[in-house]
């Protein structure tokens, strides 16, 4: 008698060994990638003593949950006042408290909108003995999404000076009273109704001198200096080409309201999206240049242009990742808020990293005390950082890492598009392994 063993039968189905293959892709690529990682949280003079506020815009679906502001004293949180959805500019005051711009849901004061609603502003937290909420002024807005108040500075006037993202202005308010406005319809091409859209995005605003602040209107890729009384007198990253409507016109921000054939847009390879701007000095401006995912210090030249003098891309061999915030310290050094990467870190301006921490959810903007962000810092005479050109060009991968980290944003810092790519790669070789299974059966 004859015994024929069908070996074929003995071994794995292509099925099963793509699915093998995909999972075994996914795990190497998770486990190679975390253990080859740059530690963040390191300090070269960790003996220094260094105390930094920090406003958390949070984290969880549009990063509108969890916020909070909190002091870190080194690495280690002190105190922490989470009772917002987001926080975002935070600035310590002279008498110890903190103003803090934010957004909260859940209200029944909503004006125009169904109640409950979205409110947003600026806080008064008094961080000693508990943190606790003194005061607030807010109003009601549309949507939790791009139409926060991100930033608030205290005048010597006793009036608080206030970015609006909702309508679109920069305005001083004292009593809960506004008591002055500057309207960027006045300057800008603009919608019927700025609630609607997520059109300019001001998120920034800083007290030059007495009357004169510096502006961050970021969907225009520009920074303009408004004079009370007068209106906008500079911009910086003029409009001198139709080529870069392009990049303000995506995702529905600027676009052609008075059909001129134009729009307001400024250079992206010099100014891309950017965030929280530091006034150096009356030649020299220091921005997050968050979509180009670098720190720029811009230096103005005789002709009366602003061009890169200084970049940097990334730290502690790290690439900055939708960096918001970045200030000069008196020392020199320049404390930079590196969003989608979760962490805050201090370089000197070789680069090198001095000090860094691992901040638990989405960072939007940090402070050194005491100082803070101060009008008037050290600037950078050469580039000792790194050049680069940015493109306008925003590949697939980095796009849907952006979204992948807007659901999820405990995504790890050095999970960027090569782990994307592998990750896809080894998804569809399980999906098609599962399929193939399937249809053997």
């Amino acid at each position: 008698m004859t015994v024929t063993h069908d070996l074929s039968s003995r071994l794995p189905s292509r099925g099963t060994l793509l699915v093998v293959a995909g999972l075994s892709l996914f795990v190497t690529t998770l486990v190679v990638s975390a253990a080859l990682a740059p530690a963040i949280g390191t300090a070269s003079d960790a003996n220094q003593e260094r105390l930094t506020i920090v406003g958390s815009q949070g984290g969880g679906p549009g990063w509108h949950e969890y916020g909070s502001v909190y002091l870190l004293n080194g690495t280690n949180v002190t105190w922490r006042e989470s009772s917002a959805d987001s926080y975002f500019d935070v600035t310590k005051t002279e008498n110890g408290t903190v103003l803090a711009g934010f957004m909260d849901g859940g209200y029944a004061s909503c004006g125009p909108y169904e109640s409950p609603c979205t409110r947003t502003g600026f806080r008064v937290i008094n961080p000693q003995p508990e943190p606790r909420v003194l005061s607030e002024y807010s109003f009601p807005v549309r949507t939790k999404k791009n139409s926060e108040v991100h930033d608030v500075e205290r005048l010597e006037s006793g009036e608080y000076l206030v970015t609006d993202m909702e309508y679109e202005r920069i305005f001083t308010v004292k009593d809960g009273e506004v008591t002055w406005q500057w309207n960027a319809s006045s300057f800008y091409d603009a919608p019927q109704d700025p609630t609607t859209t997520d059109w300019l995005h001001i998120n920034d605003v800083d007290v030059i001198d007495e009357g004169r602040y510096l502006v961050s209107v970021r969907n225009a890729n520009q920074l303009v200096i408004v004079e009370r009384g007068k209106g906008v007198v500079d911009v910086i990253n003029k409009d001198t080409t139709n080529s870069n409507d392009a990049n303000c016109r995506k995702s529905g921000q600027l676009a052609d309201y008075d059909n001129d054939g134009e729009v307001r847009c400024g250079d992206p390879t010099v100014l891309n999206h950017q965030h929280n701007p530091q006034w150096l000095g009356e030649d020299a401006v220091l921005v997050a240049d968050s979509e180009n995912d670098r720190v720029v210090e811009l230096h103005q030249t005789a002709n009366g242009s602003w061009t890169p003098a200084w970049t940097l891309e990334r730290a502690g061999g790290i690439p900055f990742n939708w960096p918001r915030d970045a200030d000069r310290l008196p020392n020199g050094n320049t404390l930079i808020t590196d969003t989608l990467n979760r962490r805050i870190v201090e370089v000197n301006e070789s680069g090198a990293v001095v000090w860094s921490v691992q901040t638990e959810r989405i960072p939007y903007e940090a402070d050194r005390l005491p100082v803070g962000e101060s009008v008037g810092a050290p600037q950078y005479a050469t580039d000792s950082g790194s050049i680069n050109t940015p493109s306008d060009d925003v590949s697939v991968l980095s796009l849907m890492l952006v979204g992948l980290r807007a659901v999820i944003p405990s995504t790890p810092f050095w999970f960027r598009e090569p782990q994307l790519g592998l990750t896809i790669v080894s998804m569809l070789f399980v999906l098609t392994g599962v399929v193939d299974r399937f249809w053997r059966r």
